[in-house]
């Protein structure tokens, strides 16, 4: 067979990709199927176990009765010629004869017969094999080497006892498993004994191990049946599960995008405002005091000088608004000193627009915040001042922030009047907060917010993930 070049099994391999709900079902699946494979292995070792073991007790038991009943033969063929045997001499030769005919004609069912040789081997009794009488037997095995002969007459001289070989069968000429039960007549020196062929014992636990096997083999259907519907319900449900996951993030992904583009209007508005409002005011100001001073130097006016001054003042102004703006956009107090400075600098700022008094602690733990945490907790504290601005009626404001073993926290609390429960509803639902909890999440971190009629208080910690290690010995602030 041509074998396929190898870049054709990369570009296959390329194809291949685990989404989110292939892996979630492969996950559910393969456990399912080991489980499936072990509870199928048990059930077949212990059903056959079990069925084993039940089979050879059942042949057993039907051996045993073979055995009985040989027996039983052999001691009504003795009860017949005993009382023969029991006044002969050892060379009464009348006595023999009588005996052998007496053996010789005791047959029963198709293939049953008594057999008699003497201790040298030699056969004096075969009624439904006669080829063997008169003949030496010394030495006879059977197929699978099991010595017949010696080992009756072995068996004979120690008193009686069974033994089992392959013997034909007289009546097919087929062989079989044979059990003997033979006795040792010592004056005569002669071995008497019966035998049954036993194949139609292994034929019944044939049977019953064909049934075993049949059962085990529905059993193993049964249990595939079953894998199969189970594995069907997983990837029913896995695919379900993708669905219903894919439809919650594009849902998600819809109301993100939205509030990305909701949070960019609000942006863009108020920065729209802050221009027209205050830059736009002071520079149309700026362009009447330049006008004003053109005017007045046509003239030859001598205050041109004040309007001029009048126009600096005001171009001064416009400068420190957009410094203003610029730092409510970023603060480059925060890339170049740190997040404490800009915190400070913030809260400053804050408390000289609103009068409120508000105080900061900070934990000397050297600048070890990441840039991405150092953004998230500055935006998060101008958020909750925006809202304690607009909503708390607050008098005093605390923010505590510092590293710990377990990462940074920075917690913000006022002593407002708290949120009533629709107010704690459209801040929950508000654009604010959820600002402030997806910039938390994306760091791995938790915040929580507590309002009560005495105050409200926010709480985030930054896992130790988002601390760097200290790279020089000089102390800074957060």
């Amino acid at each position: 067979m041509r074998k396929l070049p190898k870049i054709y099994w990369t570009q296959w391999a390329k194809r291949i990709h685990f989404g989110y709900g292939h892996k979630l079902s492969l996950l559910a699946t393969l456990p399912l199927i080991l489980a499936t494979a072990a509870i199928a292995a048990v059930v077949t070792v212990q059903s056959r176990s079990l069925a084993e073991y039940e089979i050879a007790q059942l042949e057993r038991e039907l051996i045993d009765a073979k055995k009985t009943e040989l027996k039983n033969y052999v001691n009504l063929a003795r009860s017949a010629f005993f009382s023969i045997y029991g006044r002969a001499a050892p060379d009464d030769y009348q006595a023999k004869l009588r005996v052998t005919q007496i053996l010789a004609a005791m047959t029963y069912g198709d293939d049953g017969s008594f057999f008699v040789f003497d201790y040298d081997g030699n056969n004096l009794v075969s009624p439904r094999q006669t080829y063997l009488i008169g003949e030496n037997w010394a030495g006879l095995e059977d197929v699978n080497g099991t010595p017949i002969v010696d080992e009756l007459i072995t068996i004979a001289r120690s008193g009686a006892g069974y033994h089992t070989y392959l013997w034909e069968k007289p009546s097919t000429g087929e062989t079989g498993p044979l059990v003997t039960y033979v006795i040792g007549l010592q004056n005569w020196r002669w071995a008497v004994g019966t035998g049954v062929f036993i194949d139609d014992v292994l034929a019944t636990t044939a049977e019953a191990r064909a049934q075993v096997e049949k059962r085990v083999h529905q059993t193993f259907v049964y249990i595939l049946a079953i894998t199969v519907a189970a594995l069907m319900l997983v990837f029913m449900s896995g695919i379900t599960l993708n669905v219903r996951e894919r439809r919650l993030a594009d849902a998600k992904l819809k109301r993100l995008t939205q509030r990305v583009f909701d949070t960019q209007e609000e942006e863009r508005g108020r920065v729209a405002r802050e221009l027209h409002d205050s830059i736009s005011q002071i520079l149309v100001g700026v362009r009447y005091a330049l006008e004003l001073t053109r005017r007045r130097l046509q003239s030859g006016r001598e205050d041109a000088g004040d309007s001029l001054d009048t126009g600096i003042s005001h171009l001064n102004g416009a400068i420190q608004e957009v410094r203003r703006i610029s730092h409510d956009l970023r603060p480059g107090v925060l890339d170049d000193l740190g997040l404490g400075p800009a915190l400070q600098a913030l809260i400053k700022d804050f408390s000289a627009r609103t009068g409120i008094q508000t105080d900061i602690e900070t934990a000397v733990f050297r600048n070890r915040l990441d840039q991405e945490s150092k953004i998230a907790l500055y935006r998060i504290a101008q958020e909750a001042l925006t809202n304690i601005e607009r909503h708390s009626g607050a008098t005093h404001v605390k923010i505590s922030v510092g590293g710990h073993k377990y990462g940074a926290t920075m917690t913000i609390s006022d002593n407002g009047h708290g949120m009533s429960d629709d107010a704690r509803d459209r801040v929950k639902n508000g654009i604010g907060l959820r600002n402030m909890q997806e910039r938390i999440d994306q760091l791995d971190g938790t915040f929580r917010m507590r309002s009560t009629p005495s105050g409200t208080r926010i709480e985030v910690h930054v896992p130790l993930s988002h601390l760097l290690s200290p790279e020089t010995p000089a102390r800074e602030t957060t």
